[in-house]
């Protein structure tokens, strides 16, 4: 069972996203908050594998909850996805130099929203349809903007970053474009295990958290996106 956190400061959606999350037999909503600080103590009494988590709520606002859960020496670090109606392409950029795992409008669906704990959870990221086209675009040049809100220290911001080989900059080219662990093996004809191992070596060389960091930095870099 994938074991689910629920943070949002409207009781209605929290509600909501419980019933459809209930409705799977691979998911277990363990805990519900209604701002950022019950968030971080009820992550920290659940221990949940996902925390699906707002961004503007009230005391401890998202953005700022996720920096604490994703921070570099946390002893216990969830998945965790950003829910919002914000479809607002500097609140993702943020979120993604804080080490989210993937990001979901509130109004993507039922069958998303579900997609979206099973991706975090087996360390794949989903991002969203209608925001991942000007989510990347943003990320090509947000590493080199002044107050883009890069983390120091991640992927993103590292200066001089170690060279890929080929096939690591092959499987970081297809995980940019926003493929699964699943795809990528059959775009490459390899095993689901070597793209993990691949994307192990690549996350140890940039000193990315997660696979969505991975996929900021070749957009950064000019790895991924050329000609779009």
């Amino acid at each position: 069972m994938i074991r689910v956190l629920l943070a949002d400061d409207q009781e209605i959606v929290r509600t909501g996203m419980a019933m459809i999350l209930s409705a799977e037999d691979d998911i277990q909503v363990v805990a519900q908050a209604q701002d950022g600080l019950q968030a971080l103590e009820q992550a920290e009494l659940h221990r949940p594998d996902v925390v699906l988590m707002d961004i503007r709520m009230p005391r401890l606002d998202g953005l700022d909850a996720l920096r604490h859960l994703t921070r570099p020496h946390a002893a216990y670090r969830p998945q965790v996805v950003m829910v919002t109606t914000f479809d607002d392409e500097d609140y993702l950029t943020r979120a993604v130099a804080a080490g989210a795992a993937g990001f979901i409008l509130k109004d993507s669906g039922p069958r998303l929203l579900a997609e979206a704990v099973r991706a975090a959870a087996a360390g794949d990221s989903l991002v969203s349809p209608s925001i991942t086209v000007r989510l990347l675009r943003r990320l090509r040049t947000a590493g080199s903007a002044p107050g883009t809100g890069a983390a120091q220290g991640t992927a993103a911001a590292r200066p001089g970053a170690p060279q890929l080989s080929p096939r690591e900059r092959e499987v970081v080219v297809l995980l940019a474009e926003g493929l699964t662990n699943a795809e990528i093996a059959t775009a490459l004809s390899i095993t689901v295990g070597t793209v993990k191992t691949h994307l192990a070596n690549v996350q140890a060389k940039l000193g990315a958290r997660n696979r969505v960091e991975v996929a900021a930095w070749a957009w950064r870099n000019g790895v991924a996106g050329q000609g779009t």
